[in-house]
């Protein structure tokens, strides 16, 4: 007998339930959470600056990139330019968003560590522990994050490429980002509860494929939150609380139709 058909909206909803229940974390383990939000400060500073740079320099970019454009009437020219701006922005915000995760994940992977733990054991039956030397630790979550951000380059390039969709463009461009820059950083944020099961990058997009919506809506989530200032100094810790209940679930075998 075939498992029986998952309802698409109820798991999209359970995936973003799995973010809310990361944080809710916040209110019974704060000091825990505090330190994992050392790191996504530290870290977000630095990007913060990227970012300023990168709105500083964007009228000349988006000028470099639509020479043809030069002798046009000046509205139609502002128009063009103007949504080459925005694709380069959803281009640059996906790769950002991507590579600040993959960073903050190998630069606390410590503090994270300590906060998947505590959430696997307050929901019970955590997996055993296993003794990785913190450098070994932090190699691992960077060569995997290299190899996702790899990933998230041709993720962005989709999403610059449908910015210049005319009238629906921009929001073209923010449903690739959201949708398919989402299941990067669902594979980057459940790193830690995979590892701590002796498993890998492979073993997550299995999983991942087997529960699409249910990432989904975690990660669309997470992607929405990135876009608001300062949110990712508390969403980071509360991301990764959340990707350890939603690794759970997405680990956890399919009902036996047999049994029901």
């Amino acid at each position: 007998m075939p498992a029986p058909r998952r309802n698409p909206l109820r798991e999209l909803g359970a995936g973003v339930a799995d973010l809310g229940r990361g944080f809710a974390v916040w209110g019974t383990s704060p000091r825990l959470m505090l330190l994992g939000a050392v790191p996504a400060a530290i870290v977000g500073a630095g990007f913060a600056v990227l970012l300023v740079v990168l709105l500083a320099a964007l009228p000349g970019i988006t000028a470099a990139i639509t020479p043809f454009a030069d002798g046009w009437d000046r509205s139609l020219r502002d128009a063009v330019r103007l949504l080459a701006g925005v694709a380069v922005l959803l281009l640059a915000g996906v790769v950002l968003v991507l590579v600040f995760t993959a960073v903050v994940l190998t630069v606390g992977d410590p503090f994270y560590e300590r906060i998947s733990r505590a959430v696997e054991v307050r929901l019970g039956d955590p997996p055993p522990e296993i003794e990785e030397p913190v450098v070994a630790g932090m190699l691992r979550a960077a060569g995997e994050g290299l190899r996702l951000a790899a990933s998230g380059v041709v993720v962005a390039l989709l999403a610059f490429a449908a910015g210049f969709v005319p009238v629906a463009g921009a929001v073209l461009a923010l449903l690739v980002g959201l949708v398919l820059g989402g299941r990067l950083l669902v594979l980057e944020l459940t790193g830690t509860p995979f590892a701590a099961r002796g498993l890998r990058l492979r073993d997550r997009r299995r999983a991942v494929r087997r529960h699409r919506m249910r990432a989904l809506g975690f990660g669309a989530a997470v992607s929405a939150l990135f876009l608001v200032p300062f949110a990712p100094v508390v969403l980071m810790p509360a991301a990764v609380a959340g990707a350890t209940v939603l690794s759970r679930a997405l680990l956890a075998p399919a009902p036996d139709p047999e049994a029901a």
